[in-house]
């Protein structure tokens, strides 16, 4: 099955100031021979909390620097410095507004709290339906994003909310919550949209027409919920793959086969509800385990020799996706493959 690549502009961020502080609990792992260990990374990560944390030798156990107080789907820093984000259904924001069908939100963040101008939203879709989830600003400017409901949808907006792309999802009806994910736009004018409950990738055209579909069950475990959350695009036609609660992450080369994967028993069980993930510029694979439960490797950064290069171990809210956009004060560049 042919696949396809996703070569994409490189943008940069800006650096972060520190706004507060707050320990959380690290585990970091040796790194292995051919990787060199990381001095810092700044990582988004979105779930029932949101913030942005900062790692580093004087703070190994984390730091907060940022938080904003809506339980979300997924989220990007974006190179103005700016924060998007898939806002979960029930969620109140700041304003006291509750987005009942969830809604999708740009934040310009501003300076620490103690300036009554805060942080103030600059763009905002509310759902339509049971829930949005997931968001991508494009390099036009343009905004990416899924609703799940009784009518499951891609949206295209322009930044006045005006429709560019709308079409129907080829996914399940009855279980709204498992029809979709984490979609996103590929420079030659596609879509990459991952669907749970079908155990399907789709790349569809603008249209809504379906070009390819990539079946994720597992061969010879029918029983698997290797459901897709995450799926991207590399460069060489391939494809990589969270696959939920199948609890592994699987890379698909061009003619469809598996070329890597790794699974909860490579990393001794630290892969557990495999949500969001990025490659790495250095190759390596960062993962979200969504359900590892209590003090669990929340987030891990894997070889692709599979060994743990990085991992912070911590009692804190699941996270169910993350943008680790700069490493060792670098900006990690954008768009990350996410």
């Amino acid at each position: 099955m042919k696949r396809w690549s996703n070569r994409s502009d490189r943008h940069v961020y800006p650096n972060l100031g520190i706004v507060m502080l707050l320990a959380l609990g690290l585990s970091i792992q040796p790194a292995a021979a051919d990787n060199q260990p990381v001095e810092s990374r700044r990582i988004l990560v979105c779930g029932k909390r949101t913030a942005i944390v900062l790692f580093s030798p004087e703070r190994p156990a984390g730091a907060v620097e940022w938080t904003y107080p809506v339980n979300s789907r997924e989220g990007w820093v974006l190179p103005d410095g700016n924060v998007l984000l898939a806002v979960s259904k029930g969620s109140r924001l700041p304003t006291g507004e509750i987005v009942a069908g969830g809604a999708a939100i740009e934040i310009h963040r501003g300076p620490p709290k103690t300036d009554a101008t805060g942080d103030r939203i600059v763009w905002r879709y509310d759902g339509t339906q049971a829930e949005v989830n997931s968001i991508q600003k494009t390099a036009e400017g343009t905004y990416v994003l899924t609703e799940a409901g009784p009518s499951p949808r891609l949206l295209e907006l322009n930044a006045d909310n005006t429709h560019r792309t709308e079409f129907g999802l080829a996914c399940q009806q009855p279980n709204a919550h498992m029809q979709t994910r984490m979609a996103r736009k590929q420079t030659d004018g596609t879509f990459l949209v991952p669907h749970l409950l079908d155990f399907a990738i789709i790349r569809y055209t603008a249209d809504g027409t379906v070009m390819e579909r990539i079946d994720t069950h597992v061969a010879g475990q029918p029983k698997l919920n290797s459901w897709p959350f995450t799926a991207i695009a590399l460069e060489d036609g391939g494809i990589l793959a969270g696959l939920t609660n199948g609890n592994l992450v699987v890379e698909f080369n061009a003619d469809g086969g598996i070329r890597w994967q790794v699974t909860a028993a490579d990393v001794d069980g630290a892969i557990n509800d495999a949500c969001g993930i990025q490659r790495l510029p250095n190759g390596n694979t960062m993962i979200a385990s969504y359900r590892i439960g209590k003090g669990g490797e929340r987030l891990l950064e894997v070889s692709p020799a599979k060994e743990i290069v990085w991992a912070w171990k911590a009692d804190v809210p699941s996270v169910h996706h993350f943008h680790l956009f700069e490493i060792d004060g670098k900006p990690v560049p954008f768009p990350a493959m996410r």
